[in-house]
């Protein structure tokens, strides 16, 4: 019981330190009652009209966040996947252009062969008649040659002898000379 008395005591000296406060300080119940009640309904209507938009714009913008980050990830797969197609296109080009390089060389050495056939055959012709050329040439010199010497030999045996020979007399000494040359 003691217990009971002295907690009966507290809470009377407790409303007795609430009354000399609010006197202290100048409480006046009517006019707090009023704030109170302007508080609550200033409270409300900030609630209702300005903190309730506030938290729904910040959810909005939570959500768009949300869905911007996604759109991010979708979109960083998509040009993951981008990339690898790109790479394979690139691998697919690269080997076809290694191979089209390789026949254009095998081409190329086709028609290195042919031309250098081709040269070949033209070499081999141009030497054929330059030979003949040749051969025509030395032909006609020989035979330039026989009537020079044949003439020489005339004029020498005319000169040497004293006598005029007959024309008869020149073409035989010409002839025997170029049988003889003909001969060696």
């Amino acid at each position: 019981m003691s217990h009971s008395i002295s907690f009966a005591n507290i809470g009377t000296d407790l409303a007795q330190t609430a009354k000399v406060t609010a006197e202290t300080f100048g409480l006046d119940l009517p006019h707090f009652i009023a704030q109170v009640i302007s508080f609550s309904i200033v409270a409300f209507l900030l609630y209702k009209f300005a903190y309730k938009p506030i938290l729904d714009v910040l959810e909005e913008r939570r959500k768009r966040i949300a869905e911007g980050l996604a759109n991010a990830e979708k979109i960083k797969e998509e040009l993951a996947n981008a990339q690898a197609k790109a790479q394979d296109i690139l691998n697919q080009a690269n080997t076809q252009g290694n191979k089209l390089i390789e026949e254009a060389r095998q081409a190329a050495a086709k028609v290195l062969e042919t031309e250098s056939q081709k040269a070949i055959a033209t070499a081999n012709d141009i030497i054929t008649k330059a030979r003949q050329a040749s051969e025509a040439e030395l032909v006609r010199m020989k035979a330039e040659l026989r009537r020079e010497i044949g003439r020489l030999v005339v004029a020498t045996s005319a000169k040497v002898t004293g006598n005029i020979l007959t024309a008869e007399q020149q073409n035989r000494l010409a002839e025997d000379t170029a049988k003889q040359l003909a001969s060696n």
